[in-house]
């Protein structure tokens, strides 16, 4: 029995090796995470390989959903994530940057499975299409994203966020889910852009399933975020029915990798996205400064 159970975690370090390695191999060709579509089971956590694409996804298009908002009533299921180990080693979290604390005051509001930082009638909107355990969101996150922190806080431009949780299919886990549902439940909480912040700063490595409830609720310590009722809701996943309506989003619109960005209804170039000057371009050119 012990010499399976060695061959058979030898088998499986030598699968993640070789996606390691072929994701190595393919260097700056790689600028997204792809959700590679097999249907519509991503909330049973399959166990497909990783997988990442050398192309952006398609243009994307505003998607009809029903309406709600910050502090209104729950929208979600009482269906709760997979719990975790009672033996569940919890990381220490890092600060957001200082960055989003210019946004504590900027309003935010969820319709349908889209969340909206910035006042609604804001001239620019930049959509974004994330998966919380996508590395390519955290670079946008902490590169070109940071060009939008001055034109959300004046007021000038309005950012709509589909969260995707596809990459739970892919990679197995549930983190995605987790991730998302604690996102949406930063929304009533009044935090959700200290929280999203602090999210992608702490990601951990694709393949590990790591965004558990209790690491999340470690994260969102680090903005203050102590609310009892994000705390229940993250520990519970009470928006878990949400995130499938986030996921029905982010299908409907034709996206089929993350990040992608949309200003204004042009797709910004995927080699665009990763740094502040190359994103602050891509808003210079839609007018938005």
């Amino acid at each position: 029995m012990a010499v399976r159970a060695v061959r058979k975690a030898g088998r499986k370090a030598g699968r993640v090796a070789a996606s390691v390695t072929a994701v190595a191999l393919l260097g700056v060709a790689v600028t997204a995470c792809d959700s590679d579509d097999g249907g519509d089971d991503w909330m049973d956590a399959g166990k497909k390989s990783p997988s990442a694409s050398a192309s952006s996804s398609d243009s994307a298009s505003d998607a009809d959903s029903d309406s709600g908002a910050s502090g209104g009533p729950s929208d979600g299921g009482s269906d709760g994530p997979s719990s975790s180990s009672s033996q569940e080693v919890v990381p220490e979290a890092k600060v957001p940057p200082v960055s989003v604390e210019r946004l504590a005051k900027v309003p935010t509001a969820v319709k349908g499975g889209v969340i909206t930082v910035g006042k609604p009638g804001a001239e620019h909107t930049v959509k974004v299409y994330e998966d919380a355990r996508c590395p390519f969101c955290k670079k946008f996150e902490e590169g070109g994203a940071q060009a939008l922190v001055g034109p959300l806080a004046a007021g000038d431009v309005k950012v709509e966020y589909t969260i995707a949780s596809f990459l739970d299919r892919n990679l197995g886990g549930s983190g995605s889910v987790n991730a998302a549902n604690a996102l949406r439940a930063a929304v009533e909480a009044g935090k959700f852009p200290q929280f999203h912040s602090a999210l992608f700063a702490n990601q951990p490595e694709e393949s590990e399933d790591a965004f558990t409830p209790a690491f999340l609720l470690k994260i969102a310590d680090k903005v203050g975020l102590r609310d009892a009722a994000f705390q229940k809701a993250v520990t519970n996943g009470t928006y878990k029915s949400w995130v499938g309506t986030a996921m029905d989003a982010f299908t409907d619109d034709g996206v089929t990798g993350t990040p992608t960005v949309v200003v204004d209804g042009e797709k910004a170039a995927s080699e665009a996205l990763y740094t502040e000057a190359g994103f602050r371009k891509v808003l210079k050119d839609a007018g938005i400064s």
